[in-house]
């Protein structure tokens, strides 16, 4: 028998960050933790407020729910957790975790024994120009050649001068600039912005408007000059036909897959074999996950093996992360097995 618990972790900025949600200072998350004769099991159910769909009142009480009968098995709880997407990525990471020798290492390969690495994008956040110009600058001397940059919060014309800058110091062969505007343009003044983005030789745009308007999204995808990436988008949608049938609808040029929002891996798998069937491309990031989550996405994101950079985190974000394996370097993030992981819930 298993036996199952649940603790909520509150993870502290180092500085405030800026999204397009607003300023944040504090990042909450949960644990469930499997104990199976003494075995631990750990995984992080990466709710993320204002975002995941499951972000609902009951949340604790689906928490207290899965552990009374965790029991029922995997496959069991993942189809009962259909509206938990963060949940069901949470106990996919446990149960591997109590099968695995070191309870952190969930897909052992040449990444876990510190043989290969994953190329990430280094990601600008949102703020005053200057701190922004600031955060490129060191994301390109820290050795990436791929940088995100979220747009929408400041002056557009100010955003397009800000990439054009990097785009006299560094040719699209150097650096590959990628953005995010969260949905912060407008359906009717979007394809202007797209052309004038175009310009700037950029990889690609993530969500360019607001998620659920469907037939604008398709009718920009088709005309677009940019390449366009669904992000939000893809979340709360959880049948197969209906993920088929927006893929279908939209044809992007991307797909993002947040494992915490989509649920997991089962759920990051679903979305990869609709995109593949509808000639998407797509690659992975975290959402703010602990080096818990973080390093259970990307052990599973190397088994992909996506030759695109991915949207992983560094770990570095946070005043209070568990001392893990993960590092980055020349923009990649890597795993390094001589360091011991430190796991502990106050």
């Amino acid at each position: 028998m298993i036996k199952a618990s649940y603790k909520k972790h509150i993870l502290n900025f180092k500085s405030p960050s800026g999204t397009s949600r607003g300023i944040l200072r504090t990042k909450e998350t949960w644990f469930i933790i499997l104990d199976k004769n003494g075995k631990k099991g750990i995984g992080e159910t990466g709710l993320f407020r204002g975002l995941s769909i499951d972000d609902v009142v009951n949340y604790e009480e689906k928490l207290s729910w899965t552990c009374q009968n965790i029991n029922l098995g995997l496959d069991s709880l993942l189809k009962e957790l259909w509206a938990f997407p963060s949940i069901q990525f949470g106990i996919e990471q446990a149960f591997l975790s109590l099968k695995s020798e070191t309870s952190f290492e969930l897909f052992p390969s040449q990444f876990t024994k510190g043989e290969k690495s994953i190329r990430i994008n280094g990601l600008v956040w949102m703020g005053e120009k200057e701190f922004m110009k600031n955060q490129i600058i060191e994301k390109i001397e820290a050795g990436f050649s791929c940088i995100k940059m979220k747009i929408g919060a400041i002056d557009f014309d100010a955003e397009i001068e800000l990439l054009r800058a990097i785009r006299k110091e560094f040719s699209s062969k150097e650096i590959e600039v990628r953005v995010d505007a969260n949905g912060a343009f407008n359906s009717k003044n979007a394809l202007e912005k797209l052309n004038r983005l175009s310009e700037l030789e950029l990889h690609s745009i993530e969500q360019p408007i607001k998620q659920g308007q469907v037939q604008e999204m398709a009718e920009l995808c088709s005309k677009t000059p940019l390449p366009i990436a669904l992000d939000e988008e893809l979340i709360g949608v959880f049948l197969n036909e209906e993920k088929n049938k927006l893929l279908e609808t939209i044809k992007p040029q991307y797909i993002i897959l947040k494992p915490s929002l989509i649920g997991g891996f089962a759920g990051s798998k679903e979305w990869i074999k609709f995109a593949e069937q509808n000639q998407s491309n797509w690659w992975i990031t975290s959402a703010l996950e602990s080096n818990i989550g973080l390093s259970a996405i990307a052990q599973f994101t190397h088994t992909l093996h996506s030759a695109l950079p991915q949207g992983l985190g560094t770990g570095g974000l946070f005043t209070n992360n568990f001392i893990s394996p993960l590092e980055v370097e020349n923009g990649t993030l890597q795993y390094n097995p001589t360091i011991n992981w430190k796991f502990n819930l106050t």
